[in-house]
């Protein structure tokens, strides 16, 4: 028996055996060690890497299809940087005789150029940095395309087992299939990367961050206990009765009825994290009270130029539909960083993550916010939801004053804004005086506060939401809430919409510190719920206090988890 810790991303107790990611590919050989066929040329061999790198994209469009949530957006993504240009000509490039080394084969050109490509990425560092995974991912499956092989992906199994890797491919993680596999492991990654936020999207107890788990053989049994964050092979019988008694747990643990209320008989809405039309249908069905966030930048992704008007009335309206009377809070266009747009975005900025990223195009690229308001009010027009709209990337009171401004020209009533940036935290108080409400953006405030890249295994205890810094900026923002009451004298509301809501714990804790409404994956609505009708306002304070008392993250949240017993009744 041996026991690997790591950063539990997404609660369950599992038993399962082990299926390794296939390693990846192999390496083209390098110049003068390859044969180039005899009748090759330059153009023949560049016109393969053009239809290998559409065909690989058409393959993720395929796949982006099929999907909905998190997955559509991160294949959409993916399949945009399979067509790069950058990618495609650089290659074309190490195809000619008079390059340095000689000519390349394609695919070992593919290959160089793609290393070349992440590299300067990973040299930008930020959210640039978090794009190497994908464009590693992206060269992988044109050099087996070039090949005529099968694209790297998750292993075949007739049984169900649990996936481990160093980490995984974007594309390959959000087309898991929760049949099959019933855990994630990884060595690398951190608490906000696609592997935890597809996992907690899946429902599928995760890990990562755990080093080690990559090398675990195949077919090994292991015990995940993704609340903990560990990892143990060949466990022993009380582990598993831990995970017979989880899996009793998770298939009695009642649905969300769709009124969530405390102990004490306090309402905490329970809200929804949607990004399409089907997704919004599924958290109607789950019981979500409403939608706290709406990333409108599905509408966006995988273009070369601005949708219509129309398209926007059109995409937000199905989302609308879904809940009729209801609140679905809208976010404005959060590109740039890791959501380049190259209609609005500048590729070559030095430090994306601290650029031109959110309400911040609205300076660069003028017109598309106002469009984008203006597609909001009109879908508003023909649905019945009580729709209020946000602006990301907040940083100053004169932001949030503009930002309402531009809401009431396009006749939208309710503007609020995202906190996410620590100033906007530290001055809540004049920031919300302008604007209706506040929501918070707990994955990127974490980063910011913590100057930790959200990604990065090794900086996976910094970036965690526990820790007791980025718990006192949300109790600044509540305080600077209330300062900044509404005319009716109540303190204007302030939700949580990142990830953070989705961990029943925190939830108390964020209910403690003021926080109003929670927004989270629709999986996650019936364990949070659970916990919430177990403890009063009362004693969410005296856990947010504890927790705000705590040196470090990690005993912010062993003090508090000791103190709901309920967690571990539930296996949360």
């Amino acid at each position: 028996m041996q026991t690997f810790s790591g950063v539990g991303v997404a609660p369950g107790r599992v038993l399962g055996p082990v299926r390794q990611m296939p390693k990846p590919i192999q390496e083209p050989a390098g110049p003068g060690t390859a044969a180039i066929p005899a009748d090759a040329t330059v153009d023949s061999q560049g016109q393969r890497i053009k239809d290998a790198a559409k065909a690989v994209q058409a393959e993720l469009r395929a796949r982006a299809a099929k999907a909905s949530g998190e997955g559509k957006e991160v294949l959409e993504a993916t399949a945009l940087m399979a067509a790069d240009p950058m990618l495609v000509k650089s290659a074309i490039k190490l195809l000619k005789p008079e390059t340095p080394g000689g000519a390349r084969t394609a695919e070992r050109a593919v290959w160089e150029a793609g290393g070349t490509v992440a590299e300067s990425l990973k040299a930008l560092g930020g959210y640039m940095a978090e794009r190497v995974a994908d464009v590693l991912d992206v060269r992988a499956r044109i050099v087996s395309e070039l090949r005529g092989l099968p694209a790297p992906g998750i292993p075949a199994s007739d049984i169900p087992f649990i996936l481990a890797a160093e980490d995984l491919a974007p594309a390959d993680t959000a087309t898991l299939d929760p049949n099959k596999v019933v855990a994630l492991i990884t060595s690398s990654g951190g608490p906000q990367s696609h592997t935890a936020i597809l996992a907690r999207a899946l429902g599928l107890p995760a890990v990562v961050a755990a080093p080690g788990v990559d090398e675990i053989d195949d077919g090994t049994e292991v015990y995940v206990d993704g609340a903990a964050g560990t990892v143990t092979t060949w466990p022993g019988e009380e582990l598993r009765a831990a995970a017979e008694a989880w899996a009793v747990q998770a298939s009695t643990l009642a649905a969300f009825t769709g009124h969530n209320v405390l102990a004490d008989g306090v309402r905490i809405p329970l809200l929804a994290n949607v990004g399409t039309g089907a997704d919004a249908v599924k958290a109607a069905d789950a019981g979500a009270e409403g939608v706290g966030l709406l990333r409108t930048e599905f509408c966006f992704l995988d273009r070369d130029e601005e949708p219509s008007i129309e398209e926007q009335v059109s995409a937000y309206g199905a989302v609308f539909a879904a809940f009729p009377g209801k609140k679905v809070v809208v976010r404005t266009l959060d590109a740039g960083a890791d959501k380049p747009l190259p209609f609005l975005t500048n590729a070559d900025e030095p430090n994306p993550a601290l650029g031109v990223r959110g309400y911040r195009t609205d300076h660069s690229s003028p017109g598309v916010l106002e469009r984008q308001l203006q597609a909001i009010a009109a879908a508003e027009a023909q649905h019945e939801a009580e729709v209020w709209v946000m602006a990301p990337m907040i940083s100053t009171a004169e932001e949030a004053a503009r930002f309402a401004n531009l809401c009431q020209a396009a006749g939208l009533k309710t503007p609020g804004v995202m906190v996410e940036v620590p100033s906007a935290a530290l001055t809540a108080d004049t920031v919300l005086s302008h604007v209706s409400f506040a929501s918070l953006g707990t994955n990127d405030l974490t980063q910011y506060a913590m100057a930790a890249d959200r990604q990065l295994g090794p900086l996976a205890t910094l970036n965690d939401p526990w820790q007791p810094a980025v718990l006192k900026l949300i109790k600044l923002t509540a305080q600077g809430a209330a300062t900044a009451r509404n005319a009716s004298g109540q303190p204007k509301p302030v939700g949580v919409c990142g990830e953070a809501a989705a961990d029943p714990a925190l939830a108390v804790v964020l209910i403690g510190l003021g926080v109003g409404t929670l927004s989270m994956s629709p999986r996650a609505l019936a364990g949070v719920a659970a916990v919430l009708k177990t403890v009063t306002v009362e004693q969410a304070q005296q856990l947010a206090a504890a927790a705000l008392a705590a040196p470090s993250a990690a005993e912010a949240r062993h003090a508090v988890r000791d103190k709901l017993p309920v967690l571990d009744e539930l296996g949360l």
